[in-house]
């Protein structure tokens, strides 16, 4: 059976998992940018070529972690070693209805998540393809709290960032020189978080073992790198005294356009590490199968043509149909500049990056509408768009039964056509 059509599962799956990886680029990569264009520190076109280089980094250099929870971690496959198509159709299913699922809300500009999605469709179809068993709730208890855990977490760094801003910063009599005393040891912050996780998480699929101390030391050099890089880019910057007339920090909101610059790579980085998993997976769970002749118990390695074909989906996601929920990240929540979309766009990163380095797969969307939302806060209650929120939630809570309904409708399909 699986020899049979073993050239057109993988054949599916490469399609399924590139149209799920589009899926992910048009919904997920624009939230990751939506607080950089939204608070006018980039525009949209270098905001996309910001995120193809960085979001195909993150997938392809750290993108390995998460990946085999969503492929193993989920269901319980034991149950089925005598009959491995029923994985084949499970895997192709899920993809087929994620990726539809993230047309439909990118469509409608509602930033989802699509680790939410994967999950909803794989639990989906293990309930009707292999039984109530074969789910470990355990499993997805433990990524269902991850949604609340994410949001808040992510807010109350948010929240914290960007009251020392305020004190240090914002608040002053003299902001403008603080900006430039401070912000460069923001940007040394970016660096260093982003190099510590890909040195210990990243290489490991790449083949490169380091100790903790060497990683922290390359960690330390790498964020003075960027450092430096940033001091000259703000040396560089022409100010206005009479432009701070109207608006009390237009020059200073300058110097953190560049911090800003700096986030958005290390926003890009960790969601392409993060999210790759969720196109990915299912595919690598495919092509497993397949090679492997059915057998579905052994730790397969991923290959790098799979880490290539969700990274390239991703960018070409965000390049065609990108537009519509970065509108919604960027100005629908609440009024951003650039010092509050630093505060935002790092809280989510370093909880991105601290979640992929514990296998968890969060959902980057709730983490980074908990990180604005945690920036609005900061401001007072009046600061947020409260219909805006309420349809992302809303938006949220469907999430996971729509990925669960396609799935299923597919899985039956997909057997029908193969069987």
């Amino acid at each position: 059976m699986i020899m049979e059509y073993g050239v057109i599962f993988i054949a599916l799956a490469c399609v399924f998992g590139f149209f799920m990886a589009w899926g992910v680029g048009a919904n997920d990569v624009a939230n990751a940018m939506g607080t950089s264009v939204g608070s006018k520190a980039i525009t949209i076109k270098q905001a996309i070529i910001i995120a193809t280089i960085f979001e195909f980094a993150g997938a392809f250099l750290a993108g390995g972690q998460v990946t085999a929870t969503i492929r193993k971690g989920i269901i319980e496959t034991s149950s089925i070693s005598n009959s491995p198509e029923i994985l084949i159709y499970g895997m192709l299913a899920s993809l087929l209805a994620a990726g539809i699922w993230l047309l439909v809300a990118s469509r409608w500009g509602w930033p989802v998540s699509t680790t939410h999605t994967i999950v909803g469709a794989i639990v989906g179809f293990a309930i009707v393809g292999i039984g109530m068993d074969a789910v470990k709730w355990g499993k997805i208890g433990t990524i269902v709290s991850s949604w609340v855990v994410s949001p808040v977490l992510a807010g109350s760094i948010a929240y914290a960032l960007f009251f020392s801003v305020q004190k240090l910063i914002l608040g002053t009599t003299d902001p403008l020189k603080n900006a430039k005393r401070y912000v460069p040891f923001y940007i040394f912050l970016v660096g260093f978080i982003i190099a510590l996780v890909t040195l210990m998480k990243g290489l490991k699929h790449v083949g490169i073992h380091l100790e903790t101390g060497e990683n922290i030391v390359i960690a330390l050099l790498s964020g003075a790198i960027v450092m430096f890089i940033g001091k000259y880019l703000i040396r560089k910057l022409k100010f206005d005294p009479a432009a701070d007339r109207d608006f009390h920090f237009t020059n200073v909101e300058k110097i953190f356009g560049v911090l800003m610059m700096v986030t958005a790579c290390a926003m890009a980085f960790a969601h392409g590490s993060n999210d790759v998993a969720n196109a990915i997976g299912p595919l690598a769970a495919v092509v497993s199968i397949v090679n492997s002749g059915g057998e579905l118990a052994q730790k397969s390695l991923l290959p790098i043509w799979i880490l290539l074909l969700g990274g390239g989906g991703i960018v070409i996601g965000l390049i065609t149909y990108g537009h519509k929920v970065i509108a919604t990240i960027g100005t629908g929540i609440t009024e951003l500049t650039p010092s509050r979309g630093f505060a935002a766009t790092l809280a989510a990163a370093t909880t991105v990056v601290i979640a992929s380095g514990t296998g968890l797969p969060i959902s980057t969307t709730h983490t980074l509408v908990g990180a604005v939302l945690g920036v609005g806060l900061a401001r007072g209650i009046a600061a947020l768009n409260l219909n805006v929120v309420r349809t992302i939630f809303m938006s949220w809570v469907i999430t996971l039964p729509a990925g669960a309904i396609l799935s299923i409708i597919f899985f039956f399909v997909l057997k029908s056509i193969f069987s």
